[in-house]
């Protein structure tokens, strides 16, 4: 086969598997987003995560997710529900907190706390917690970082997708 019998060969060869991986690489594309709350550990030990939210039936918190240093996990699964969901997080090797304004419920166990007032009469301990706006967006990600952030706010951060 002369070069130019050779360069047709591989062109029609690449328009083959172009062909070919047309079909999996749209049926990839089209598959609709994975939609959740989850929360990134940016620094390098072990962290207790609970999260609080507004449920049909009323204020809820959660806990604990351990998230083992640089790793994600997810707290919430599907398509949020809520626009304000809040957070709460100790680091558990060196006893630092990723903590806000918002007083919730937790306790030393894991735990599904239904309401958020009387958390001492009710047997549970107060947690600060930081409120994230979520714009109703069907996914958020918070992450945990050892750094606060630049405009001196909480060393913890957020990001959406729809």
């Amino acid at each position: 086969m002369d070069l130019a019998g050779r360069r047709a060969s591989r062109r029609f060869a690449a328009a083959l598997m172009l062909m070919l991986a047309a079909p999996l690489l749209s049926a990839v594309s089209a598959s609709p987003a994975h939609a959740d709350f989850r929360v990134c550990n940016a620094t390098q030990t072990l962290v207790g995560v609970a999260i609080g939210y507004r449920a049909k039936t009323g204020w809820v918190t959660e806990g604990w997710w351990h998230i083992d240093g640089s790793t994600c996990k997810t707290l919430i699964e599907g398509p949020l529900s809520s626009r304000y969901y809040y957070l709460y997080a100790e680091d558990a090797e060196r006893g630092g907190r990723w903590d806000g304004p918002i007083n919730m419920c937790v306790a030393e166990k894991e735990f599904k706390i239904a309401g958020v007032n009387d958390c001492f009469a009710r047997g549970f301990q107060k947690a600060g917690f930081q409120e994230y706006d979520t714009g109703e967006q069907a996914s958020w990600m918070v992450q945990l970082t050892d750094e606060p952030a630049t405009d001196g706010s909480a060393a913890v951060t957020g990001t959406g997708t729809q």
